[in-house]
């Protein structure tokens, strides 16, 4: 009499975890590396270079950079007003809003002068990426 082996238990596969807020963060900072090498020209030391070569660099990164933000992100002015001008603080939310200088106990002051308009995403419309924590592969060359 032949014994059958037991079945195999199927075990379910494991839950793909969820994407948090690191995984855009790394897929914002791939996307900046790959369109303008945005990644290199930061961890670079420049302090050797003179400032015309620096510049010229600058331009080119912050060009394709922008164009890159352009392209996946609509970015709007938190406050739509003129710097250096007295603006209200109502009806801004208090998560947009930092108030500096003589700041009242409280933490909140009924307007003050705008020092900075601050950014939002109105619009993110980032292109599917793979999982993972690689900005960019590192590249070797097959002579």
């Amino acid at each position: 009499m032949a014994v059958k082996a037991p079945a195999a238990a199927s075990r379910p596969a494991p839950d793909k975890p969820a994407a948090g807020p690191a995984d855009g963060a790394v897929q914002i900072l791939a996307v900046l590396q790959r369109d303008a090498r945005l990644v290199d020209f930061l961890m670079e030391d420049i302090s050797a270079y003179p400032d015309e070569q620096v510049g010229a660099a600058v331009r080119d990164v912050q060009t394709q950079a922008r164009e890159t933000l352009s392209r996946y992100l609509r970015l709007e002015p938190v406050v739509d007003s003129v710097e250096g001008v007295y603006t209200k603080a109502d009806g801004l939310n208090a998560a947009e809003v930092k108030f500096i200088g003589n700041v009242p106990a409280s933490g909140r002051a009924p307007g003050g002068l705008l020092r900075h308009k601050g950014w939002k995403a109105a619009k993110v419309d980032l292109p599917q990426a793979a999982p993972g924590t690689v900005l960019a592969p590192a590249e070797l060359e097959v002579e």
